[in-house]
Order: structure tokens, then sequence, then C-alpha cells
């Protein structure tokens, strides 16, 4: 493993643009400016909108936030109709800096990423992205994360909010520091709200619902890793409990992962991991046991208290339609949007299971190619759901060290949405699906980019096997060392 280690220039110059980026937002402020804050659909976005958007509420600040997919011209015709005084983007607008230098150039504009940078920039744009100083945006610090630095230069305050940034990385899936850890800039994220008493960090077994699941219902439920056999089968989880001697009721009342002692929780990790090399999964069984980062502040037993859960939360308000829960969760609503989202959570759940069915269910619908494999999700599985289809399957393939590239049809644009997914040992041989996406998209009359290990574009539907054949032939050539560019 890579281990990234940012000398203190780099981390003074990041809190100085976090800085200038705050100075700018607090001085529209208070020339009593409109503030139109756009963001991203996934945890890792609406944690970023919920960040900002706290900070600015705590200001009086006029503002709106809207969550979206991608930028496009629908979205540039909005800002040129409503003429805010600021725009602020949050977990997007570095791959689109073309577009928004081309459209926008005469708006002031803060963006605050860590995606990939492509593209030249109008001068009066303030840009607050880790790469642009030689820090990993894809493993040391989120756009939740770049957010919170900004909210904390705004108001020291601020500072309560480190937690949610924490929820954001966990979505983003950075954390690929030993066991699990999260690392770079996002430790010190976690520095700031352990010193607050916010944040406890353990190690323990990691499961969406360990808080707050019956644990035949966790085992059943869990996605990364993906466990065939288990994953979505309440009954064969619950007997292979039974046959571990793990009782997974205490009286009349089930028993969650945290009811579980020791000895238990080893026993159950060990048959887990077996299981998982029976399987030909040996990869996934490192995603066992990791560091767990637990909400201080919020009720024991709530999908909120374990912060990888509460990305899931997140996440599925933004895949499902329903972003504004999620970012008001993420600004403190713990009534009507939390019991809200908890809905959209199970339908989301259950969507996720339908899908991953529906692809192993027929071997058309993933084929392996000499470089890739492709999931044809076409018009069955639905766009916004399609990067976390790719994240799971990603990491249960017969060979994980070829990236797999997933896509979905959104018929009403004409667009494929294509989401690529790899693992850290193919970044390391010199693979960067942000490049590949971005080149091979051009060329295909779409837009594309992302991070080296995630990233994504779209494309004319009618173009999808040109640019599949395209993305094959790129990661080719970046696998023998060549250099590939539009």
């Amino acid at each position: 493993m890579v281990v990234t280690v940012l000398d203190e220039k780099q981390v003074t110059n990041f809190l100085d643009s976090a800085s200038h980026a705050a100075k700018t937002i607090l001085e529209t402020v208070n020339e009593d400016g409109f503030i139109h804050v756009f963001s991203h659909l996934d945890a890792d976005g609406i944690a970023a909108a919920g960040i900002i958007g706290k900070a600015l509420f705590r200001i009086d600040a006029k503002f709106c936030i809207r969550i979206t997919q991608w930028i496009d011209e629908k979205l540039i015709d909005e800002v040129l109709s409503e003429k805010p005084q600021l725009l602020v983007f949050t977990d997007l607008g570095s791959g689109y800096l073309d577009l928004l230098s081309e459209k926008l150039a005469d708006f002031k504009i803060v963006i605050l990423d860590h995606h990939q940078v492509i593209g030249g920039q109008a001068a009066n744009f303030v840009h607050v992205n880790p790469h642009l100083l030689g820090v990993d945006g894809a493993r040391d610090i989120s756009g939740s994360g770049v957010s919170y630095f900004v909210a904390k230069a705004m108001d020291k305050t601020n500072v309560d909010l480190a937690p949610i940034a924490v929820v954001g990385a966990l979505g983003d899936m950075q954390d690929k520091y030993d066991q699990r850890m999260l690392g770079g800039l996002n430790e010190k994220i976690v520095e700031d709200a352990r010193n607050a008493e916010l944040l406890t960090v353990e190690k323990d077994l990691i499961f969406f619902g360990r808080e707050t699941r019956p644990i035949h219902r966790t085992l059943a439920s869990t996605t990364n890793p993906f466990i065939p056999g288990i994953s979505g089968e309440e009954d064969k989880s619950l007997a292979f409990l039974v046959s571990l001697d793990i009782k997974p009721k205490h009286g009349e009342k089930w028993r969650a992962l945290r009811d579980l002692s020791e000895e238990e929780k080893k026993r159950l990790c060990s048959a887990l991991a077996d299981y998982l090399v029976s399987k030909g999964l040996h990869c996934e069984v490192s995603n066992l046991i990791g560091h767990v980062y637990i909400l201080n502040r919020e009720e024991p037993w709530t999908p909120l208290r374990d912060a990888r859960e509460f990305a899931v939360l997140l996440n599925a308000t933004g895949r499902m339609d329903r972003p504004s829960l999620g970012v008001s969760v993420c600004m403190g609503d713990r009534g009507s949007a939390l019991e809200e989202a908890n809905k959209v959570l199970e339908e989301y759940r259950r969507t996720i299971n339908k899908y991953l069915g529906w692809v192993m269910e027929k071997p058309e619908r993933m084929k392996e190619l000499e470089n890739i494999y492709v999931v044809y999700g076409e018009d069955f599985i639905d766009d916004k759901i399609i990067g976390a289809i790719s994240s799971i399957l990603s990491i249960s393939l017969p060979n994980p060290e070829k990236p797999l590239i997933a896509y979905a049809n959104v018929e009403e644009e004409g667009l494929a949405k294509v989401s690529a997914r790899t693992i850290d040992i193919v970044t390391n041989k010199g693979v960067n699906l942000g490049e590949v996406m971005q080149v091979a998209a051009e060329k295909c009359l779409g837009k594309g980019g992302g991070h080296n290990i995630a990233a994504g574009a779209q494309v004319p539907i009618e173009n999808i096997n040109i640019f599949i054949k395209l993305v094959n032939e790129l990661i080719g050539k970046q696998l023998k060392g060549e250099k590939i560019g539009s």
C-alpha cells in the first residue's frame, strides 16, 4: 500500500486556499448577496452541501442549495436566469472548468472540489482543490472535507461539522489507509472531531447496520464486502449464524453486532473469511475488520451513530431523488427529514439488491474484455444508481485487477451514464480512470473525468460501444506505460 505523507508546506498552502475561499464567501454575505450552492448527489456531495449550508445558515446568509448529477447547459441556463452574486460548487466543478469559463466567466465562482482538474479557469474563480497542491483527492480529502476546511475558516464554531466531513470521506470510500483508516488531510478532520469529543474511533467488524440491525439482517444487507449467498438473503444469513452457535436473539430482543462478545466476533469474522476465500473472493477478506467511526452525539441504535451507516443513508437520499432530506439531516434535522430518509434508505437497499441480482442473472449483462469488465445496465439500471452498482461489483470480480465499467441509459437526455471503478493495485500500475474517461468520452462527443481509482462519463447512447472499445484500449496502453492523450 502506498502511504501519502503530506509535508507542512502542502498543508499550509491548502489551508491558505481554504481561507481565501472563506473570505470570498464572507464578502458576499456581508454585501447581502445571494449565494447559489451546487453540489454532487452522492454521499460526499450531500455532506459537502450540508456543511456549507449550515455555515451559511449560521451567519444569516441568503442562499439556496441544489444537488445535481453533473454540470450541463440546463444548469448554466438556470444560473444565467437567476444571476446570483456568488456561485459555490462543492464536490464538483473541477472537471468542468472550460465550460464554466466559457459560459460563466462574468460570475464570481468558488469551487470546492477534490476531483482531477480538467481545463483552465477564468481569473475570478476561487478554486480549492487538493490536486492543485500535489495532494491525492481520491484518498486524502473528499469534497466534504474541502468544504469543512472552508467552513472552519469562515468561523471556528463550524468545527462541530467535522463529523459530517468524516461521513462524506467514508461515503467516498477514502478509508484506504491501513485497516480501512482515513489518512492525509482527512486525518486532521478526524483529529478535530475527536478533540471536540464528537467522534470515537475503534477497530471492529465493519458492516452496515452494526448499531441498528439484527445481526442476520446486517449480514444480508452488506454490499461491501458483497458476500454471494448471504448478501440479500436473510434466511441464509440466519442459518449461517446458527451454524456458528451465535444466538441471534437475547430473550425476545434481536441482537445487533454491537451486542456480540469479543469471542463471538472472532468466530464470526473467521467463518466469514473462510467463506469468502471458498468463493474465490480473497480480496474481500480485508474488508471485514477495520476502523469504525462513531458519532458520539448521535443516538445509539440509530443509523447516524456509525459514520459509514450515515454515509449510506446520505447516498440513498441522493440516488433515490430525495437529496434535500440528506442535506437537511447534515444540517441538523433529526425529526421528519431523518424519519423520511430512513424510509428512503430501505427502498434504496432493496433496489441495489434487485439490480445486483439482475446483473448476476445472465452472463451477457456483465462481460469480461481484454483489460476491463463491462456491466451493460442499459435501460434497466437507474442511471443515478449505476455508480453504487459499479462500486460493489468492482471488488467482487473474478479478477479484481481489471477495472469495471458500468453504464445505464438516460433516455430523455440521449446519454449513457458511465461509472468506472478499480482498486489501488491497478492504479499503482499506472491506470488513471479519470484520464481514461476524459479522453475516451471526448472522442465520443461526451464528457468524462474523476479520480484515478473512480471516475465517470456521459456519452451519447449511440456511441457507447465505441466508447467501451476505446476504454479497453486506453487502459491497455496505460498498463504498458504509454501516455494517452486527446
